[in-house]
């Protein structure tokens, strides 16, 4: 019996873990459509990181539309897609801990999580999750590279708490095939060598899966 092939492959990591950058390579290298989170267009985006309390809730309802849609055209298309970020760490990092900082009311983060529950069981789970694991100076040394305007009141303790709640929910993973990668001492945009060896790593998962 022939192996189905892999229709998505996601990436996941904190925010300046190199998650759109790995997407754009991997998208040219294996001609694969890249999904990309829309934070160019988000209208939310800029004023929470201005006012986390006031917008967090608009933010991850926000966002957990846009990666449904982009989930639905996924199993609806023929394509392979890989994609930047994915929707559990709306519901299992960035949500959570906006409740435990009390920048979420309780109220609300029940309603997102009750919507998540009733979206997520209509989805199926990436065919590959990519984990870009980063500590706390990479993080910050490329959130300041990339100079966004909106991302420059991200506060460290923020940072930190993502980090502890992705650590948690990556050692926790059962929903598919799971590859870490820690991108501390590496620069796959700049460094070939650095890139083939996460391009070997991902051969031998995605050969794994025919």
């Amino acid at each position: 019996m022939a192996k189905s092939k892999m229709k998505h492959i996601a990436i996941a990591g904190n925010i300046g873990a190199g998650k759109t950058s790995l997407t754009e390579l991997l998208a040219k290298h294996y001609k694969w459509k890249a999904h990309y989170e829309d934070v160019e267009e988000n209208p939310y985006l800029s004023d929470f990181y201005d006012d986390m309390t006031r917008w967090s809730f608009n933010l991850q309802i926000y966002f957990l539309n846009s990666r449904i849609q982009q989930l639905i055209k996924i199993q609806e298309g023929k394509d392979t897609v890989i994609q930047d970020r994915t929707i559990y760490e709306d519901a299992f990092i960035f949500a959570p801990n906006l409740h435990a900082m009390n920048l979420m009311s309780t109220r609300d983060f029940d309603n997102y999580q009750s919507l998540f529950k009733t979206i997520s069981s209509r989805v199926s789970p990436p065919d590959l999750l990519i984990y870009l694991q980063a500590s706390i100076p990479t993080l910050v040394n490329n959130i300041q590279n990339r100079a966004r305007d909106y991302e420059e009141n991200i506060r460290i303790d923020y940072l930190k708490k993502l980090n502890a709640y992705y650590e948690s929910w990556i050692e926790t993973y059962k929903n598919g095939r799971l590859l870490v990668i820690n991108v501390d001492d590496i620069d796959f945009l700049n460094n070939k060598k650095d890139l083939g060896a996460i391009l070997e790593k991902i051969d031998a998962n995605v050969n794994g899966l025919f």
